[in-house]
């Protein structure tokens, strides 16, 4: 599985990409760095085209997130008489039960129109069904305009895609070590099933890149899936990959096989001989070091440390050192902070790209204890304050009345008492007059 980086179109050029002024013959091509999606090379790249055979990527990419490899398939009566004389098929039987693995197997490596639809009808029910599941997957994965109509690639006007879709869609398959495994096989052999008991269904892969012997062999090749109709051309969804280097190449509509593999060889050694990755950030490494406010003293000063590397395919002779980033902090950051939250990114536009990491946090950042004390105590007078207002609310009036009650019995007590004392007195003082 190749790893793939954050990396954003800004805005997507439709203009052919040709820097080196390279000659191809075939009409439309597209050359990626497989890990980004970088473009080095287009031709017609966005033209609408016939895909053949390069359809059943999609049908295996569907395949492995919906089956397991060892769930059985029930081949159908529609999987094997739809398919027009003349189309490549892996002479299955009708009621004949297969493994998806061994249906992926001659999906891949002969191209069996038969085994793709056995496979979606076992995933879907039905081609309709299915078709609509491609559909939908190639927009999830950032396709333009690519609409299916079956699992195989068998020719339709309404069945078409471009070279730069094919070529979002190959990079996907990318990350399928299952796909890329069976991509290498050379020969595959049918094992005795229910309805066939031989093992006489041997089949040769149609990729002459990987076919050591023959004569479009290229060592670095390591896959993925050829195509051919009439109306389609030859076309190739393929991959190579030389040390570090990893790429994708599409070629669609081609007029003859020799151009096909011609092309393909040409772009592929012109980048390995002109392209290199080169580092612009290391995944650790300290971009940036701010000030957090409300800090202690220990922990205010953070290091801004890149989430991941930023590798990006540049041509040899390009300086890196002329490449600014564009880096952004997130803004009002204060104590708390936890180590490695993210705090910023880091980004660099290369071509009208957008090459970008998260920033994180070195180490955590702690509330000073000034801070920290007054946040409490605000904490603490909240709380009261709100307990006060429930109580009052729960208790204020019955206490009032009882208040009211009270105050008017001892109101009348201190009256009585009052007017005793003067009547006491003013007894006693006519009894001193008198005598």
């Amino acid at each position: 599985m190749i790893s793939m980086p954050i990396i954003l179109a800004t805005e997507i050029d439709k203009t052919d990409y040709n820097p080196d002024n390279l000659t191809t013959k075939s009409p439309s091509i597209i050359l990626v760095d497989a890990k980004t999606g970088k473009i080095l090379y287009s031709k017609d790249a966005f033209k609408r085209m016939y895909p053949a055979s390069t359809t059943k990527l999609m049908t295996a990419i569907l395949t492995l997130e919906n089956c397991k490899l060892d769930d059985i398939v029930t081949v159908s009566h529609n999987a094997i008489f739809s398919i027009p004389v003349g189309y490549s098929h892996a002479s299955l039987k009708e009621g004949e039960q297969l493994t998806v693995e061994q249906l992926l197997n001659v999906l891949l490596i002969p191209s069996a129109n038969d085994a793709a639809v056995a496979l979606a009808e076992h995933i879907a029910g039905s081609v309709e069904d299915f078709a609509e599941m491609m559909n939908n997957k190639a927009k999830e994965l950032g396709c333009l305009d690519t609409t299916f109509v079956n699992p195989n690639g068998i020719h339709n006007e309404n069945h078409y895609s471009t070279a730069y879709d094919l070529s979002i869609i190959g990079r996907y398959a990318m990350k399928f070590k299952d796909i890329m495994r069976i991509a290498l096989v050379n020969q595959y052999t049918l094992p005795k099933t229910n309805k066939y008991d031989k093992e006489d269904r041997i089949f040769n892969a149609t990729n002459g890149l990987i076919t050591k012997k023959g004569e479009y062999y290229y060592e670095s090749a390591t896959g993925l899936k050829t195509g051919y109709t009439d109306k389609a051309g030859y076309c190739i969804v393929t991959t190579a990959k030389k040390n570090d280097v990893e790429l994708l190449e599409v070629i669609l509509g081609s007029d003859s096989i020799d151009n096909r593999y011609t092309d393909c060889t040409k772009l592929f050694d012109y980048a390995f001989e002109n392209y290199s990755y080169k580092n612009l950030v290391t995944e650790n490494s300290i971009v940036d070091t701010i000030e957090i406010d409300g800090a202690t003293r220990e922990t205010k000063s953070l290091d801004a440390l890149a989430k991941s590397s930023i590798d990006v395919l540049l041509k040899n002779d390009e300086n890196v050192y002329n490449l600014e980033p564009k880096i952004s902090i997130n803004e009002n950051l204060t104590a708390p902070i936890s180590k490695d939250a993210v705090i910023g990114t880091i980004s660099y536009e290369i071509d009208s790209e957008i090459y970008s990491t998260d920033l994180i946090a070195e180490h955590s950042v702690e509330l000073s204890n000034f801070e920290s004390i007054i946040f409490r105590a605000f904490l603490i007078f909240l709380i009261l304050y709100i307990l006060v207002i429930i109580l009052k609310k729960l208790n204020g009036p019955k206490k009032m009345k009882k208040s009211h009650s009270n105050h008017k019995s001892i109101h009348n007590k201190t009256t009585r008492k009052t007017k005793s004392k003067k009547g006491g007195r003013y007894r006693f003082t006519q009894i001193q007059d008198y005598l």
